[in-house]
């Protein structure tokens, strides 16, 4: 097995992708394969086994995702494709990748793992679904039932290898493949290549075609770099409260999608920043104008996509902000690489979802830095700065400004009306600051609650310990948390109880409404009270400041096969 040499790509159109790919591709806003992607894709199509080492980041779901759709058969009703992940958060991910390209082909894709009920997998599985993202253990648990046959499958992947060796599943996933057909093709990924994988490569893949690929990943130590824990919808809020405390020159906001430049650019204008979007459907001699105004100081805020940006060198960028984080870390690197350019300092800002903690663990790992948490900034500090910001107003136009004039009219209106200085000044103040409010109120963005808020560091620290070995207290053995019920974080007074149509005879278990309403609310679930499960109905408790575009969610939510239709308890 030798190493590949991947030429540049500039387009997915280069790599022979079906039609409703190539569709998918565009509207989700991918314009460049990514290294992995380019030396991959090929391989796969042409039916090769192929032994992908990458590091965890760089978009090897789509490297193997994309290509194996395009071999997938609708009419077929049985797995076609079954892959392996270590835990069932990337399981999820993964299937939620696969669903995402696969919108315009008509196939099927069933994520099963531990922790969840059997019973919707069952139904799926005997409905008939072409391809299966599963963890080793759960995989297996089908397999011996007889829910899962592998008789016909024809490709199948095995994701981060090296993890699933770590976590001790490597004799797990020798005996799945011991049960699928000789005649299938297999992809494997893994960041590393101990001498147990080898040894799998070796027994199981026939002639891989060996793709390694380096990544440049170290970052400039003149950047300092920093995240914070948000939930998608408090994005733009935390953005403009950033924007209101730290003291910025430029700014470049990079998204994952066309349309989000747009989008994010319109919001960012209408609260009053001067923005612009830049992205590949924009005409050339506009982009060039674009940047021309940044460089000039006409323009503070970019929002852009990473292809568009990459290779951009303006001075005066103080700020990068990942407002979407990137899915691999050369990404990472490249973009917050526009500022703190020739030895110049500069901020990068990353905002994380719960569910997108992996990805930060993977940055700061392959690129040996140290990303540090920071608090958005709150009402007071917002509040703080205007102030400041509007005394140093008074103090340069004293300076600077002859108010000779204006002081006379002052004196005249002082004695004509009796007035004391202090209310004269006040009243000039609201006069020159307008209709727009000197100081920022809670109206002006969702209330701010500890129902929102996260220790990120501490969170990761235990993250961290959790998954350093298989077979901790509260694992099982695919890597799914058991269900367990933690310590109410809230007093009684500070909940509400909420009825969901879902009970015992649903199979459902405390477990499944935790992991449901953390993953659908992207809230920590210890903001989640106490469960009560009858026969065809359960109580949760969660915090009375819930929002409503959130309980409407969570109303449409489903929860063992069925939707919650959550309803607050009288």
């Amino acid at each position: 097995m030798t190493s590949a040499e991947t030429r540049i790509i500039e387009s997915f159109n280069e790599l022979n992708l079906p039609e409703p790919i190539l569709k998918t591709l565009s509207e989700l806003g991918y314009e460049t394969p990514s290294p992995i992607q380019a030396a991959s894709i090929p391989i796969i199509q042409e039916g090769r086994d192929l032994l992908g080492q990458a590091q965890t980041g760089t978009g090897k779901t789509a490297a193997f995702a994309l290509p194996m759709l395009s071999k997938i058969d609708p009419s077929k009703r049985f797995p076609q494709l079954l892959v392996l992940a270590p835990t069932r958060e990337l399981a999820i991910q993964v299937a939620e990748a696969f669903q995402a390209y696969s919108r315009y082909l008509k196939c099927s894709v069933l994520p099963i793992y531990g922790g969840q009920s059997y019973d919707n997998q069952l139904r799926q599985l005997k409905r008939g679904t072409q391809i299966i993202v599963g963890t080793p253990g759960r995989v297996m648990d089908h397999i011996r039932r007889g829910t899962l046959k592998l008789d016909q499958l024809q490709a199948l992947v095995l994701d981060e290898a090296d993890e699933m060796l770590r976590m001790g599943f490597i004799d797990d996933v020798e005996w799945i493949l011991e049960h699928t057909p000789e005649q299938r093709q297999i992809a494997l990924f893994s960041a590393t290549m101990p001498p147990e994988i080898k040894k799998v490569a070796d027994n199981y893949l026939n002639n891989p075609k060996h793709i390694k690929i380096e990544t440049k990943t170290s970052t400039a130590t003149t950047i300092r770099q920093r995240f914070s824990i948000v939930n998608r919808n408090q994005k733009l809020d935390a953005f403009t409260r950033i924007l209101e405390v730290e003291d910025f020159d430029g700014v470049i906001v990079f998204v994952r999608t066309k349309i989000a430049t747009i989008e994010l650019s319109e919001k960012l204008s209408a609260r009053g920043h001067n923005s612009a979007a830049l992205n590949g459907d924009i005409p050339q001699n506009q982009r060039e104008k674009i940047v021309e105004k940044l460089k000039q100081g006409s323009l503070d805020i970019l929002v852009a996509t990473d292809v568009v940006a990459r290779g951009l060198d303006v001075k005066r960028i103080s700020h990068v902000i990942n407002y979407d984080i990137p899915l691999d870390t050369e990404s990472y690197v490249h973009r917050i690489g526009r500022t703190g350019r020739a030895g110049r300092t500069g901020d990068a800002i990353l905002f994380v979802t719960n569910r997108e903690r992996h990805l930060l663990r993977a940055i700061e790992r392959e690129t040996n830095s140290k990303v540090e948490p920071m608090e958005i900034p709150s009402t007071k500090d917002v509040n703080q700065k205007r102030a400041e910001a509007f005394k140093q107003r008074i103090n340069d136009t004293i300076a600077q400004q002859d108010l000779t004039p204006y002081q006379e009219i002052i004196n005249q209106s002082i004695q004509e009306n009796d007035h004391g200085l202090e209310s004269v000044a006040a009243a000039l103040a609201y006069i020159a600051q307008g209709k727009q409010p000197l100081f920022f109120s809670e109206q002006s963005y969702p209330k701010e609650t500890e129902f929102f808020k996260d220790n990120p560091r501490g969170d990761r620290k235990n993250r961290r310990g959790n998954d350093r070995k298989r077979g901790d207290r509260g694992y099982d053995k695919s890597g799914g948390e058991r269900p367990r019920r933690k310590k109410k974080a809230h007093n009684d007074a500070n909940m509400n109880s909420y009825r969901i149509e879902i009970g015992r005879a649903d199979g459902v278990k405390p477990g499944n409404i935790v992991g449901a309403i953390a993953n659908e609310a992207d809230i920590d679930s210890k903001y989640i009270g106490s469960i009560k499960i009858s026969d065809n109905h359960s109580i949760v408790d969660l915090p009375k400041d819930m929002p409503k575009a959130l309980f409407k969610k969570l109303q449409k939510a489903y929860i063992c096969g069925k939707q919650t239709n959550m309803k607050p308890l009288d």
